[in-house]
């Protein structure tokens, strides 16, 4: 894929555009800034149809945003490693103020999340997997080594995927 857009969203957080062959469906992977350093190269290196936007975030808000602007065919959320499923998360409420002057609250509670591709993870909590779920956008949880593999498997499991 080709990374066609940088830009920077309301919140302050890094997005840019991969973009493959024409067809294919829209695809999400959100990552924390700790986590974002190689998925650049490695989403440049995806073999696949569609487009790709990598969201790299602080919080649930952007997030939420970014799902909630465009129908994506479904969300990679960059973990320490690869999850199964996830239980109910809730989050405190708080203020978040950023420095280009944007204020919003944040928190509340996020429901179980069942990955929607096995990547042979084990269970455990992943809050921005479940911020997915809560819209309902199928969701995987992948180790930032394993975004292109669980992405270009993904591709490979939906019809016109790849």
């Amino acid at each position: 894929m080709n990374c066609t857009r940088i830009w920077t969203d309301l919140y302050g957080s890094a997005c840019a555009l991969f973009e493959g062959r024409a067809g294919g469906h829209r695809w999400l992977v959100a990552a924390p800034p700790e986590s974002a350093r190689e998925l650049p190269t490695a989403l440049g290196a995806v073999d696949g149809k569609g487009e790709v936007r990598l969201l790299v975030h602080e919080g649930l808000t952007p997030l939420l945003a970014a799902l909630g602007e465009g129908r994506v065919r479904g969300a990679v959320v960059v973990g320490e490693r690869a999850l199964s499923a996830g239980p109910e998360v809730i989050l405190p409420e708080r203020t978040v103020e950023d420095g280009g002057g944007v204020v919003y609250r944040e928190g509340g509670s996020f429901p179980a999340w069942t990955a929607a591709l096995d990547l042979g993870g084990a269970a455990g909590e992943c809050p921005a997997a479940s911020a997915a779920a809560s819209l309902g956008v199928p969701v995987v949880v992948a180790p930032p080594q394993g975004v292109r593999a669980a992405l270009e498997a993904w591709m490979d499991a939906t019809p016109h995927g790849r």
